[in-house]
């Protein structure tokens, strides 16, 4: 009888045990989805706050508007950013130049109030810049293209050379040497997750699955406004110089490029650059042992690489 009765203790200790566990455990679900609410409507208020600083400018293009920041003096840089981006990221990519060149730094379609021309392909991109440099009247431009935003750099060069006094690819996504007989058809973050909370409540895996700090939740709000075009980067800018590998011949591009990159890049992985380099007709490569994807911490050599490109190519 007594060790009945133990036993019936023991197994109610055991039961209260695992109930208060599984309860904390929900607890601490609930406070981090709550601690996460409140800091993506904090970073919400402050991205908003940054948009409205900057001084935005509207183009109405053939096809509707694109937005840009306009800022500087002297040869034109036209920044190209990549995926999550928009004015705001092409400026702040190489707002430290304004002072030695004007910077044209436009959001691509679907990002921060630009609209899509046609299907939104990465072609479609190139004639948009285009259309862009015919409403400024500027002639021609250096291309610096960032991450995702290579693959519409790249188009732009082999499309409108003439236009194009240097190719410069910054952590680039860069061709591919063959054409695969396989790829993936969406390469972005899946729909759903294309909003400001769930990014925030994935943001810890963040390093793992997208290589980059958690902190850069923080630069991409409000998702809302760049999500059109995310998901065409995902369905159609990505995978286009595999999809349609044909319609990249590297070896005929006719401007001078500089390639820019980390060599522990986690995003735009170097060995993407070490296979294709030689497809690149007339190229410098400047790699650096460390910096991750936007290569921290060498700005310096980075100054120094570019002003050495421009002074090359300047009219």
């Amino acid at each position: 009888m007594r060790l009945s009765t133990l036993t019936k203790k023991n197994r109610n200790a055991k039961g209260w045990k695992m109930k208060w566990f599984l309860f904390a455990f929900i607890m601490l679900i609930v406070i981090y989805f709550l601690i996460q609410g409140i800091r993506c409507i904090i970073g919400y208020h402050k991205a908003q706050e940054k948009l409205n600083s900057l001084e935005v400018k509207t183009a109405s293009l053939s096809y509707g508007p694109m937005t840009y920041i306009d800022q500087g003096e002297g040869d034109v840089i036209l920044s190209v950013h990549g995926i999550f981006g928009g004015y705001d990221q092409a400026y702040e990519s190489v707002k430290n130049r304004a002072s030695k060149n004007r910077i044209l730094a436009p959001s691509r379609f679907g990002y921060l109030g630009s609209e899509v021309m046609g299907n939104g392909t990465p072609a479609e991109q190139a004639t948009a810049f285009n259309e862009l440099l015919d409403y400024l009247e500027i002639k021609q431009v250096f291309v610096l293209a960032t991450s995702a935003g290579g693959t519409s750099g790249i188009r732009f060069a082999l499309d409108y050379p003439e236009r194009v006094k240097g190719l410069i690819l910054f952590c680039s996504a860069m061709p591919v040497n063959e054409k695969p007989e396989t790829y993936l058809e969406y390469q972005a973050p899946p729909e759903p997750l294309l909003s400001d909370y769930p990014m925030y409540l994935i943001s810890p895996l963040m390093p793992s699955l997208m290589g980059m700090p958690a902190s850069t939740v923080k630069t991409i709000q409000p998702i809302s406004e760049r999500k059109t075009g995310v998901i065409l980067d995902g369905k159609l800018t990505n995978p286009d110089m595999e999809r349609n590998f044909d319609q990249y011949p590297i070896e005929e591009l006719k401007v001078l490029v500089l390639i820019l990159h980390s060599e522990d890049d986690p995003v735009a992985i170097y060995e993407k650059v070490k296979n294709v380099e030689h497809r690149f007709p007339n190229l410098s490569l400047i790699t650096f042992p460390d910096g991750g994807h936007m290569m921290f911490g060498h700005d310096q050599e980075i100054n120094k690489a570019l002003d050495n490109f421009l002074s090359q190519h300047h009219d």
